[in-house]
């Protein structure tokens, strides 16, 4: 997407996920792609040992990752994904995420 004319969100093109974010170091960068009243579509990238801290969210996730390994705790319980696995997010369950090895992961929130 080096071509400044193009939107920063892909329309009717076809695109690699997994190199349309790129990894910051000490960093955790997210791209939306979709942000609409139904819900949003948002690509994330994780440096090696970065996180996100215990919160919740009021509506169902569901996670992709798409490279890597990420620690994830739902409700206490602690899962290991790696790259190509998914989860589902219930909403109003406390959730943490950690870079166990640099990992991108794709999230789609549906509020409706």
């Amino acid at each position: 997407m080096s071509d400044n004319n193009k939107p920063s969100t892909p329309l009717a093109e076809v695109i690699n996920l997994a190199e349309f974010i790129n990894y910051q170091q000490g960093a955790v960068v997210s791209r939306t792609l979709v942000d609409k009243k139904t819900g949003t579509v948002t690509l994330f990238a994780f440096d090696k040992g970065q996180g996100l801290s215990e919160h919740t969210a009021p509506f169902d996730a569901m996670v992709q990752l798409m490279d890597g390994e990420a620690e994830v705790v739902i409700a206490g319980n602690p899962l290991r994904l790696k790259k190509g696995e998914m989860f589902i997010m219930p909403a109003n369950k406390p959730h943490a995420l950690r870079a166990v090895e640099s990992f991108k992961m794709l999230l789609t929130m549906i509020r409706a």
